[in-house]
């Protein structure tokens, strides 16, 4: 309790104290405002002293007190099209849950491995990972862990509980690790991919847009090449003594007949969800090398008025018409109601917006150029070093902070930097952000540690020893797929910097 109260008063001090010993710009007060706001906010953001949520409020507060930005200009930063990309997105994934069609997809994928004790690993990282593209990683570990329970409880009475033990830790942090490298591949996978979207549409409006399509083509290599790499690891690690061992087939067959045949609900939000994904994929044009793939926007008159938000509340919003059964009795009853909606996160929401607002802080009050200006002339190492390096410290930090303040406090600092030294700033932002959900050691981490860390089947030690050698795996193979895949994708060029960084 006493250090609660140190670090909520620690928060607002530091910030005073900025304010009235430091001028980072005599000629724009604003600039050391806006460091200050940004400390005040870092500080209760990495202790939670406050909800989260309530520290993401502040810049609508302390903004326009402080002369930062315009009230009308800092509120519209929490509603935008990339929160209601998130929104749509959200909604879809709550009718997935409603009626019951992860559990579903789960299970037919832990069908398809089959069940070696290898494989059963497989399938449920697998299951988790391709559920976590969609669908929030919380709420796919949450539905993932009783599924992983049941199946160890199972393997418990036929092996006998202290062969499995050491299994189970294996199985368990394979969902963990599932949900966050699943969650990477897709810009609505986790709210870190959406900060970075649009924290680099708002430092450097004229650069092409990060669709769908061009995360997808990147982050989808990088998450499938670490969740092999991740799998192969806990087998070597937990299912050795396990090999000849045989199981019983009906392991999953059982649940999945409990779920008894498709409902049409199932196939309605099933349905939506392939064109949602589809519709994502093709809206922009996709460009590889001399071949082009027109996207479905141009068949509007104005089709850059079109964007993944719009797709996503679209057809969100189909699933309120249709109802969820054929039958007279349940006609009023619709696919999706306000009441399953209700369930949306509200608290990323805002931590979402907040991001944005900081971002638009940063740039508006010149802080973005302070920093670029200081850094420029302390890191003066090899782009690739300073890539190597941002890696390794996102993935440790974010071992203690929330992944997504993590990212809302350096991109913006990145983006700077990249001006700068005059690189292309998605060098830096891009494995920035993907560094972000590749925390595997600590059960503070992120929320999937968490989950799995409370089933009391593994122990913080074993989770750092496993941990530690994939987060330094994926700094690896997150630097090397920037320097190979990100360079065709996002057209990054080391010799020299696109134009557009320099334009406001």
């Amino acid at each position: 309790m006493k250090s609660r109260l140190i670090f909520t008063i620690l928060g607002p001090l530091v910030g005073i104290l900025l304010i009235l010993f430091f001028d980072f710009n005599a000629e724009r007060p604003e600039t050391t405002r806006m460091a200050a706001v940004a400390a005040w906010m870092a500080i209760w953001w990495m202790t939670e002293v406050v909800p989260l949520a309530v520290t993401a409020l502040l810049p609508i507060s302390l903004f326009p007190l402080l002369g930062i930005m315009n009230g009308k200009l800092v509120s519209s930063a929490y509603c935008n099209y990339i929160i209601f990309l998130f929104i749509g997105g959200i909604l879809v994934a709550l009718a997935m849950e409603r009626w019951n069609l992860h559990r579903r997809i789960a299970l037919r994928i832990l069908l398809f491995v089959g069940i070696q004790p290898s494989r059963i690993i497989l399938g449920f990282m697998l299951a988790t990972a391709f559920l976590s593209m969609w669908i929030s990683n919380t709420a796919t570990t949450m539905m993932m862990v009783p599924i992983g329970l049941a199946v160890v409880n199972s393997l418990e009475q036929q092996i006998g509980e202290k062969q499995i033990s050491k299994y189970s830790v294996g199985l368990f942090l394979g969902i963990a690790y599932g949900a966050s490298i699943g969650g990477v591949a897709t810009l609505v996978g986790t709210p870190t991919n959406l900060s970075f979207s649009r924290i680099f549409q708002i430092n450097f409006p004229q650069a092409p847009e990060i669709t769908f399509a061009s995360w997808l083509m990147f982050a989808l290599p990088v998450s499938a090449t670490v969740l092999v790499c991740s799998w192969w690891w806990l087998t070597h690690l937990f299912c050795r003594h396990l090999e000849t061992v045989e199981l019983n087939p009906s392991l999953f067959q059982n649940q999945y007949r409990q779920l008894g045949p498709m409902s049409w609900a199932e196939k309605v939000v099933l349905a939506d969800f392939i064109v949602l994904v589809l519709l994502w994929l093709f809206r922009s044009d996709i460009r590889l090398g001399s071949f082009t793939l027109y996207g479905w926007s141009n068949l509007f008159d104005q089709p850059y008025k079109l964007n993944d938000g719009t797709v996503a509340i679209t057809l969100a919003i189909i699933l309120f018409l249709i109802p969820a059964s054929l039958s007279e009795k349940a006609e009023n009853e619709r696919i999706l109601d306000w009441k399953t909606a209700t369930k949306i996160p509200w608290n990323i929401v805002l931590l979402l917006g907040s991001g944005f607002a900081v971002a638009s802080g940063f740039k508006s009050s010149g802080l973005s150029e302070w920093l670029g200006g200081r850094l420029s002339e302390v890191v003066g190492c090899h782009p690739v070093i300073l890539l190597v390096v941002t890696c390794l410290l996102v993935t440790f930090l974010t071992e203690l902070t929330s992944n997504v303040t993590t990212v809302e406090i350096l991109l913006p600092i990145l983006g700077a930097l990249a001006i700068a030294i005059k690189i292309h700033p998605l060098f830096l932002m891009v494995p920035a952000t993907i560094s972000c959900s590749f925390a595997f050691m600590l059960p503070v981490a992120t929320p999937p540690n968490a989950i799995v860390f409370a089933t009391n089947r593994i122990q913080t030690s074993e989770m750092a020893k496993v941990g530690i050698l994939l987060n330094l795996l994926c700094v690896f193979l997150v630097a090397t797929a920037t320097l190979v895949i990100g360079k065709i994708i996002f057209d990054m060029d080391l010799s020299q910097p696109p134009s557009w960084i320099f334009q406001k």
